[in-house]
């Protein structure tokens, strides 16, 4: 069994900070979120991974992602030289999956339950093709299924008008290696693309054994700012444990978990977990609220901030009014001028300088 991540893609949703990285990379609780797919893989047992990567980020998730010792895994990179769909990623994987069954994975997915129970139906029962559903309230904007009782597969539709069910597809599948022939059987659909939903739905229409299975717990495609905070709030409220290898003044205050890293510094600063801060940061004269994270070398001084994720190197300096809700880019410089607004909220890119008046 191997595993097929795909993180290429032009992350518009998440501009401007992909305008400079992979959205794959964007950090969730301090760690890229490719990274808890990756993991997830493996927790189930399967390390032979390739990931999909495009000519604009692939260098940058290869330096970032590595060879895959960190998670027990071997990692293979794969370029896609244009965004030309799902089922053509899998087509041009076919060197490095061979003949072998394989779980693919969008690697800007998260989902609390594990794989391992749904790689066992799949490999018990023969499939071809299992796939994962989950209850939406607004199914046009997602590739639906519709499924008979025994969870059998009858129909999938990309973005319907009319949703034949609310059971959108969650960005997990599972393949034998019958999808390469369905695959081939298909034409490009009407933006140009080979969709996976339509060589899925091949091996329906040819009699093929696919089946669905919802999963009950949380699923978040961290495509867009708010996806991406929620998910930063829910790995924080599951996972974060209290830590604390920096420094903290006797000014400073911790309540609930906090994670400090190593060379971190606080002076006279306030925080209320759930709240991680990276490695050699600088805090002083803060406020951080809960669902905060900050990443490495992150420096922040009179700063009042909560349910926000700040990214690696950015500065946000005298800004007293409340920073809520918000994405700050790698590098970013954030400061204030005389005059003051009343309320702020940003989704700021890397590199960026804001001049707050």
């Amino acid at each position: 069994m191997k595993a097929l991540i795909l993180s290429g893609g032009k992350g518009t949703r998440l501009r401007p900070l992909t305008h400079t990285g992979a959205k794959q990379l964007v950090p969730v609780a301090n760690k890229p979120i490719l990274w808890y797919g990756i993991e997830s893989i493996v927790a189930a047992g399967i390390t032979d991974i390739g990931i999909i990567i495009s000519p604009e980020t692939g260098e940058e998730v290869k330096s970032k992602t590595g060879n895959g010792e960190r998670f027990g895994a071997n990692i293979t990179y794969i370029l896609q030289d244009k965004p030309a769909g799902l089922a053509h990623a899998v087509k041009i994987a076919r060197p490095f999956l061979d003949s072998a069954p394989f779980v693919m994975y969008l690697g800007d997915n998260l989902i609390q339950n594990e794989l391992g129970e749904f790689l066992n139906n799949f490999k018990t029962q023969n499939m071809d093709a299992l796939i994962l559903l989950r209850p939406v309230p607004n199914p046009t904007a997602f590739g639906v299924a519709e499924v008979d009782e025994q969870g059998r597969v009858l129909h999938l539709v990309e973005k319907p008008k009319v949703p034949p069910s609310n059971l959108a597809l969650v960005g997990i599948y599972f393949f034998a290696n019958s999808i390469q022939s369905a695959i081939d059987r298909i034409q490009p659909s009407a933006r140009g693309e080979l969709e996976i939903t339509d060589a899925i739905q091949n091996l329906i229409d040819h009699q093929k054994h696919v089946e669905a299975r919802q999963i009950m717990g949380w699923w978040l495609d961290t495509g867009k700012k708010d996806d991406l905070l929620e998910a930063n709030q829910i790995i924080l409220d599951a996972y974060l444990k209290s830590a604390n290898a920096g420094e903290v003044d006797a000014q400073s205050q911790l309540s609930g978990r906090v994670e400090i890293g190593s060379g971190s510094k606080l002076i006279n600063c306030t925080v209320r977990g759930p709240v991680t801060i990276g490695e050699d940061c600088h805090l002083e004269n803060c406020f951080i609220g809960p669902y905060s994270s900050i990443a490495d070398q992150v420096t922040l001084i009179d700063v009042d901030l909560e349910h926000s994720v700040v990214l690696q190197s950015a500065k946000v300096i005298g800004i007293h009014q409340r920073i809520v809700d918000s994405v700050i880019g790698q590098r970013a410089y954030v400061h204030t001028a005389p005059q003051r607004p009343k309320a702020l909220r940003f989704l700021i890119g890397d590199d960026s300088q804001i001049a707050v008046v």
